[in-house]
């Protein structure tokens, strides 16, 4: 059953595996990017500081995407979001 005033999210799976029991998506309740990864790190201990640095803001090789514009932690979230939380690729 879907939470009212919840948000979609999806976690990358390199992301997801160094939390136990974290799913790949769940939906947390949030006005903005910043509290929802406050909530994520309520439930998972440790995921704010992979996912943000201490400015605050969000890690150079992580990438937060509402509704498929990139965003900040300040950036609003609506309910019924799609919010992904991705790992940078890079290579040569």
């Amino acid at each position: 059953m879907a939470n009212a005033g919840a948000v979609n999210v999806t976690l990358a799976a390199p992301l997801a595996d160094l939390f136990p029991g974290a799913p790949r998506k769940l939906q947390v309740v949030a006005g903005d990017v910043g509290h929802m990864v406050d909530a994520l790190d309520e439930r998972w201990p440790g995921m704010r500081d992979r996912i943000c640095d201490s400015t605050p803001a969000i890690r150079k090789h992580m990438n937060v995407f509402v509704e498929g514009r990139r965003a900040r932690l300040a950036t609003p979230l609506r309910p019924g979001a799609d919010v992904y939380v991705l790992t940078a690729i890079s290579g040569g």
